[in-house]
């Protein structure tokens, strides 16, 4: 029997205990290791990283985003950059809004659960739609090396038994992004 408890995102429940991991829990590198975003297809190395931002004026505790990555025949690192803010009333997600030239992009994401996997931890997040991307969900790893198999079956499995067609579709079109 496994101990993996995942949450529906907001979009498919108005109910429920929502997953919140404590802010220290999220920051620092993160590494993609399974996805259902098109967008990481013929990407390898892809890699978060979250840092605290100072509280803004009215006291709002946002998260510098900052995602790393290669296509898989090149030594490039490229980087899309953000900020996430979080969404009122709704603990465990955020508001990313892009910095720069992205400033026009923005997407919404959800923790739906998240862990440790021996010495290891893992966090699932799913994206809503957004402009340029469609609904997603990506698993993500503290070691570069990835969670255990049977970590991700078991992930997959309870985002599978969630009972919502929308996300076991989204689990059927998971791939692994390669790392090395």
């Amino acid at each position: 029997m496994s101990s993996i408890s995942i949450t529906l995102p907001k979009v498919h429940t108005s109910e429920g205990t929502k997953c919140a991991p404590p802010t220290d829990f999220i920051l620092g590198t993160w590494h993609v290791t399974h996805s259902s975003l098109p967008l990481w297809k013929g990407k390898r190395n892809v890699n978060i990283t979250y840092s605290l931002l100072p509280a803004d004026p009215a006291g709002v505790q946002k998260i510098d985003d900052l995602v790393q990555y290669q296509a898989i025949n090149s030594q490039e690192i490229k980087s899309v950059h953000g900020i996430d803010t979080p969404t009122p009333g709704n603990p465990g997600a955020w508001d990313w809004r892009g910095k720069g030239w992205l400033m026009i992009a923005s997407s919404h994401w959800e923790c739906l659960g998240f862990g440790h996997d021996g010495g290891n931890q893992w966090i699932v997040t799913y994206f809503d739609k957004s402009l340029f991307t469609p609904a997603g969900i990506d698993i993500y790893s503290r070691n570069k090396e990835g969670l255990t198999q049977t970590t991700v079956e078991q992930i997959l499995d309870a985002l599978k038994g969630l009972g919502v067609e929308d996300i076991t579709d989204l689990v059927n079109s998971v791939f692994e992004i390669p790392r090395n």
